[in-house]
């Protein structure tokens, strides 16, 4: 039988649901980088045993506190 491709566009991720608690991310932002800044983001995730994902979800956090209280005051 021979292989037929997928019609699915390139880059469309199905998300499967799953039974855990989490909330489920759907939405992809792509960021352009430099090479300094993937290197860093790289070793966080081995010191972390974190995805980029979640560094990243972790920055928007800090910055967006830090904006409120800078707005609070």
């Amino acid at each position: 039988m021979p292989y037929t491709r997928n019609p699915v566009c390139r880059g469309l991720k199905i998300f499967k649901k799953k039974n855990n608690k989490k909330e489920q991310v759907q939405n992809v932002i792509s960021l352009r980088i430099n090479d300094d800044e993937k290197k860093m983001l790289e070793k966080l995730t081995k010191f972390t045993s974190k995805s980029i994902s979640e560094i990243m979800r972790e920055a928007i956090d800090l910055w967006s506190s830090k904006r409120r209280k800078l707005c609070m005051d």
